[in-house]
């Protein structure tokens, strides 16, 4: 079995930054830094000032999201106890949404990808075939291109038959099975398909990381090493399986949890 090479499991990186959307505006970091600020501060001008911000920005940034979310800071004139801000109930209610946002897109940054080298060999509208040291496998590339070769522009990240790109694979999406039981190609929608042996086993309290070495196909008598792939599987399914370094195991995934990036020269 040769050495796997570099290209394999790493950090899962650039998924995203957390941001709501309402009414084509934007709520951030910033901005919920913002309204916690005013919370803390008591005012919009003691939260502008511990944020390094003048005030009159933080004002017309409220005003904006006020527009968009509704009211969000409660404003109190100066009297007997003194003016200042709070926040409504609705602006708790929309940093609640925004904590929550955060925590699932940390909990998918975390998720390991396989990232693979490869030559786009067909184009068949959103999908395209990748020529990989592991075989043909199929994923989804930002664009399409028409039937001369030429991209549509629609999302600006088509690719053609010959260019160079990276599939990258979430291990959230890899289903792995006993080699035995192979799945039936014709029973299952999944396009990819590949047989490795477990090399370890990253054990988690509920899911734990299953590391599978894939042996490149024959390709003409070239170097190409072996590939570590990444899986996710519940504590469960590895006890059912029985899985146990140096097993075999057969892996599959659709083709639209793979994505297709273009290689940069």
């Amino acid at each position: 079995m040769g050495e796997p090479t570099d290209s394999g499991p790493a950090p899962a990186a650039g998924r995203g930054r957390a941001a709501l959307i309402e009414d084509g505006v934007e709520f951030d970091g910033r901005d919920a830094a913002l309204l916690r600020a005013v919370d803390a501060a008591g005012s919009v001008a003691g939260a502008a000032s511990e944020l390094g911000r003048s005030r009159a920005r933080a004002l017309t940034r409220i005003e904006t999201l006020e527009d968009a979310y509704g009211t969000l800071v409660e404003r109190r004139r100066g009297g007997e106890g003194g003016g200042g801000s709070r926040l409504a109930a609705s602006a708790r209610d929309l940093l609640d949404r925004y904590d929550r946002l955060q925590a699932v897109l940390a909990a998918t940054a975390s998720v390991p990808e396989t990232v693979l080298d490869g030559t786009v060999a067909a184009v068949d509208g959103e999908l395209a075939v990748v020529d990989t040291p592991v075989g043909e496998l199929s994923g989804l590339h930002g664009g399409t291109v028409d039937d001369e070769g030429a991209d549509d522009g629609a999302d600006g990240g088509a690719v053609a038959v010959g260019d160079a790109v990276q599939v990258r694979i979430g291990a959230d999406a890899v289903t792995v099975n006993d080699a035995a039981n192979a799945v039936d190609p014709d029973a299952t929608s999944a396009r990819n398909r590949l047989a490795g042996r477990v090399s370890r086993i990253d054990s988690g309290e509920t899911v734990s990381t299953v590391r599978i070495v894939v042996e490149p196909v024959d390709r003409g008598g070239t170097d190409d090493a072996a590939v570590e792939v990444a899986a996710l599987i519940t504590a469960e399914s590895i006890d059912r399986l029985g899985l146990a370094p140096g097993d075999p195991v057969s892996l599959r995934w659709k083709a639209t949890a793979t994505r297709l990036v273009a290689q940069v020269e």
